[in-house]
């Protein structure tokens, strides 16, 4: 009788430990969550990603180093979705739902789009990459505490995907096919 009731409350309390982490308040977390969101040819691209702060350290020592593929935020990978075909950067992507990557440089940075899923922003399968692109790279107009990653619109078919960190600003233009 008393193993049964033992075993009753574990389970009730295995179950509200569950129902407690499943409804985290993601925005409470030190690297909060983003969005990046832009139409092109009326169809919708999103980049769902956490944007951690500077604190303190610097891009490409403490952060994001130099030559080693870094998740491009924090937290769960950040994860690019797409209803339209597009052209990033002279590479095509087909429309669906991929994680971004990328390899920070003191040079030309990497932007990796691969086609691995729903994983956590440390798993990474090179061989699962779709593309390996360049990116522009240039002085942020004022310093940057927080990751911020957005879409600058061209036209009806067309943006830069922008990277904002520190004093980085790095660029790379998406096309809808």
């Amino acid at each position: 009788m008393r193993t049964g009731k033992l075993v009753g409350i574990l389970a009730l309390m295995c179950m509200l430990t569950l129902l407690a982490a499943a409804q985290e308040d993601k925005s409470k977390r030190p690297s909060p969550p983003g969005t990046a969101e832009v139409t092109l040819k009326g169809k919708k691209i999103t980049i769902d990603y956490s944007r951690p702060y500077l604190k303190g350290r610097h891009v490409g020592q403490e952060l994001a180093p130099w030559g080693k593929v870094w998740r491009t935020g924090a937290n769960e990978a950040t994860t690019l979705k797409t209803e339209a075909n597009l052209n990033i950067g002279g590479t095509n992507v087909p429309a669906g739902t991929y994680t971004i990557y990328s390899v920070p440089s003191e040079g030309t940075w990497k932007l990796i789009i691969n086609k691995q899923t729903g994983q956590w922003g440390t798993e990474y399968d090179e061989k699962q990459d779709l593309a390996r692109i360049d990116m522009q790279k240039s002085q942020a107009k004022t310093p940057v505490e927080q990751f911020t990653i957005s879409f600058d619109k061209k036209s009806g078919d067309s943006a830069d995907l922008v990277l904002e960190w520190e004093n980085l600003h790095l660029s790379v233009p998406v096309k809808a096919q």
